[in-house]
């Protein structure tokens, strides 16, 4: 079971998430020291500031909630220049021929209440074959620190001060053929299906993937995360806003074919949980986005390995998750120490990238 101050951690990010009430008199012995090393570890200082708010029973120490407030202006600030930003790099690579997808970070941002409150990470780039190696030549000369690019996953990470920009001809996970068999499908059905939202960005209109595509690609960018480098709950959050704002036009049958097919209902049931007992996500239907008690116990292993933070240790936290999901800690392990699929060998040998 998480700690009494785990337990205060997530009652302010509910309310931070939801806008709604926080009752902190339920609990004993609060150290907000500690609630607020939770909230930089897991990146939701945005959540834990709005969540802040909303409790009237008890109140946090007032130089503690003034370091917040001044952290959570210095995100307002940052995520407005990466909005500038991303409308200028659009802007520029449209003008040049260039079309591109934004996906996770600021766009999910647009389903919180306030957008500017999240933890804002790197600029990710999503392009079909012919715009990746467009964009490539585009923006290399404008980095200053360019990474080896990753030819199977087809990604390659740029510094454009103060910017770190990722371009993704795929969002594949490396975790097995089975699930990237998915991602190449789903990402197909973005490019090739003309399955895409926009968002308005000051004046400038930047296209992200559908709902039913977006929610999966971020389903299964957090799943790679836990299995392979690490995750936190901002990135759960990130997922809970996405489906509540698009409740009343996902394609529950078409997510569920997807997840599926994927191999990855048990990982989505487990999360679900989560989001429900632990950040307050309500039920969506009645078979897919629903709280399943089978998985109590799964939840709460998870709750409890990403609040403890990962060790850096592959192997150790490797052990850990195979508490959880034992048979694909074992089906996934070549993809974890190796860094190997079958998908992935096989497009070696037939020289396919």
């Amino acid at each position: 079971m998480p700690s009494n101050n785990q337990h205060v951690f997530l009652e302010l990010v509910r309310a931070g998430l939801w806008e709604k009430e926080a009752r902190l008199s339920q609990y004993d012995n609060i150290n907000f020291n500690v609630v607020y090393r939770l909230a930089e570890e897991q990146s939701v200082i945005g959540l834990l500031a709005a969540g802040l708010e909303h409790a009237s029973d008890i109140k946090a120490p007032q130089a503690l909630v003034l370091q917040i407030v001044g952290q959570t202006l210095q995100l307002e600030q940052r995520n407005t220049a990466m909005n500038n930003f991303i409308a200028d790099v659009v802007d520029k690579m449209r003008q040049a021929g260039i079309y591109t997808l934004l996906v996770k970070g600021q766009g999910i941002a647009q389903c919180y209440n306030r957008p500017l409150w999240r933890a804002s990470g790197d600029v990710d780039f999503l392009l079909s074959d012919s715009n990746y190696k467009k964009a490539k030549n585009f923006l290399l000369p404008l980095s200053s620190v360019n990474k080896s690019e990753e030819r199977y996953s087809q990604h390659l990470g740029l510094n454009i001060d103060p910017w770190y920009v990722e371009i993704h001809g795929s969002l594949r996970t490396g975790l097995s053929g089975r699930v990237d068999k998915m991602v190449d499908e789903v990402q197909k059905d973005v490019f090739y299906g003309g399955n895409v939202r926009s968002w308005d960005n000051g004046g400038t209109t930047v296209f992200l993937p559908a709902p039913d595509n977006d929610v999966f690609f971020v389903f299964t960018h957090f799943i790679k995360h836990f299995y392979k480098e690490g995750m936190n709950l901002r990135q759960i959050c990130d997922w809970c806003r996405l489906l509540w704002t698009y409740k009343d036009s996902l394609n529950h049958k078409r997510l569920e074919f997807w997840i599926r097919k994927a191999g990855l209902m048990k990982e989505w049931k487990a999360f679900y949980n989560l989001a429900s007992r632990y950040l307050g996500m309500p039920d969506l239907d009645s078979r897919l986005m629903v709280h399943d008690s089978r998985f109590d116990k799964k939840a709460e292993k998870l709750v409890e390995f990403i609040l403890g933070g990962y060790s850096g240790n592959k192997f150790k936290d490797t052990l850990q998750i195979a508490k959880i999901f034992p048979w694909k800690a074992l089906r996934y392990s070549p993809s974890i120490f190796l860094n190997v699929n079958w998908l992935k060998v096989r497009e070696r040998f037939l020289g396919r990238y």
